[in-house]
């Protein structure tokens, strides 16, 4: 994949899965802008790193789940990179509450950061793009829980499912100007939100037995899989979710 040339925003991307699409972006050539809200040496390590491998990038902190944070990360990139290439709404929690226990205030945090960001992030670099005139790509960090219920922690199952229809919608709204909205949907992966389970051996193999492929994703298989949707060969794709699960959607049931 090449990226070189490409400018490109990533929300919550000094840890996790996050951190993982930053390395792989600029590792394919991308210069990359690292939003983050807290922990700002993760992200100054991070930019460390690909500086150190002759690649760019920049950390911004900037809360996205307002507008004013998400156009400071895009005017940030058109400053520093002098353009907009493709914007990634990465930045994510999970607050595990079912719906005969979940609050009005955990309920409205999962969707300002999961969702709301998604959406007016999306908005932002579409204009962006359409002012630009030459197209761009907008990848929606999304999860198996988009289509696949997680009885106990019902607010992050409807802020994905709300991102699965605002690619479809985005996507379908948006081709015409050239455009490009998709999901990329991860399974389990080895990220610090999974640390507990993957310590325990009995919790880890009980995962894993239940994983066709018998093994939990590293955050880099998420990352290459990003930056593969962003390349020119992934230019016909728009208004789906690409699903990298190792097969637990369609192959958990009896294992």
């Amino acid at each position: 994949m090449d990226l070189h040339g490409k400018s490109v925003v990533v929300t919550g991307g000094n840890s996790g899965i996050g951190a993982a699409i930053v390395r792989s972006l600029a590792a394919a050539g991308a210069a990359v802008v690292i939003d983050y809200v807290s922990r700002p040496e993760d992200a100054a390590d991070l930019v460390k790193d690909i500086v150190a491998a002759g690649g760019r990038a920049i950390g911004v902190e900037a809360d996205v789940t307002t507008t004013a944070g998400i156009d400071k990360l895009i005017g940030t990139a058109v400053d520093e990179f002098g353009r907009l290439d493709a914007f990634v709404n990465n930045a994510g929690v999970e607050m595990r509450h079912s719906l005969l226990d979940v609050d009005e205030e955990t309920f409205a945090k999962v969707m300002a950061v999961n969702l709301t960001s998604a959406v007016f992030g999306t908005q932002r670099a579409a204009k962006r793009f359409i002012q630009q005139g030459t197209g761009g790509v907008v990848v929606n960090v999304s999860s198996v829980h988009e289509d696949w219920p997680m009885p106990g922690n019902l607010s992050y199952c409807v802020s994905k499912g709300g991102m699965r229809m605002l690619t479809r919608t985005a996507g379908v709204e948006l081709g015409p100007q050239g455009v490009r909205v998709v999901s990329v949907a991860p399974g389990a992966v080895d990220t610090p939100i999974n640390a507990a389970t993957m310590k325990d051996d009995a919790l880890r193999q009980k995962l894993e037995n239940s994983i066709p492929l018998r093994t939990v994703a590293e955050p880099s298989e998420i990352g290459d899989v990003v930056a593969f949707v962003i390349s020119d060969a992934a230019k016909y794709m728009t208004a789906t979710t690409v699903f990298v699960d190792g097969g637990i959607m369609h192959g958990s049931v009896g294992l």
